[in-house]
């Protein structure tokens, strides 16, 4: 729900989606029209899709409770390399190192060389002190994201700026291209993405007919573009069609 939500925002629908939602059970017996109900404004359904397929996968071969292996996690729908450690890290408190944004660009610049996907992960296990992943993850996540800075980094008040490789050396940010830094983010005005999600956004107050689809998805002008981006929600599990009604699935 955060990602690219601000927290203020955030706060009072994740309430409310736990307060519908309890249990891995609840959600995974839901309609899916419901949660995405329960998602709408929050951007990409397509996690919350994802996010009751794994409720489902974890009622029907964990009984209910999230496995505690990262394989296990991996095998869930939408949890990935990033997600399946956050998990064993900040859920469970368990010896695993997480590699986001602000901590691979750290470790890109202490070690002063671009670091690919296997290589930033394998020196952030390397750096995991044993028993201390909660705190040691979230102090590099922070450290990252106030000190070590995409732009302008606080060389001056970092605790690593003697060992880090980079501000030694200086030259080019090695950050820059690594695996796990995020880049420019692509624009959202006029996209698929906003169409998609005026979509659904409309499909919650109840069906939209198949003529109306280019006016809800803000494309009057391209009513084929909107077919294809509504064929691409029903072949995703966002919104079903009922003859020439599109309804949340």
């Amino acid at each position: 729900m955060l990602q690219q939500t601000q927290v203020a925002r955030v706060v009072p629908r994740y309430l409310a989606f736990l307060e519908r939602f309890p249990t891995v059970a609840d959600g995974a017996d839901a309609a899916t029209g419901d949660v995405l109900r329960c998602w709408s404004g929050l951007g990409y359904n397509n996690r919350a899709v994802r996010l009751q397929g794994a409720a489902r996968r974890v009622v029907r071969d964990h009984d209910g409770r999230f496995p505690r292996a990262l394989v296990a996690l991996q095998r869930l729908p939408g949890v990935g390399p990033y997600t399946a450690r956050a998990l064993l890290a900040f859920a469970f408190e368990l010896d695993a190192a997480v590699v986001d944004t602000n901590i691979a660009r750290t470790l890109a610049r202490w070690h002063g060389r671009t670091l690919g996907r296997a290589e930033v992960q394998r020196e952030a296990d390397r750096a995991l002190p044993p028993g201390e992943a909660w705190a040691w993850n979230q102090a590099l996540m922070e450290l990252g994201a106030t000190v070590c800075t995409a732009r302008a980094p606080a060389c001056d008040r970092c605790p690593l700026a003697s060992t880090c490789r980079w501000r030694s050396a200086g030259g080019a940010d090695p950050a820059i291209g690594s695996a796990g830094v995020a880049g420019g983010q692509s624009r959202f005005d006029g996209s698929d993405r906003q169409g998609r999600g005026r979509l659904v956004r409309a499909l919650t107050g109840g069906s939209v007919r198949a003529d109306e689809l280019a006016r809800v998805m803000g494309w009057v002008d391209d009513p084929g573009r909107a077919s294809t981006v509504a064929a691409r929600c029903v072949a995703d599990g966002l919104v079903r069609l009922d003859g020439d009604r599109y309804r949340l699935a």
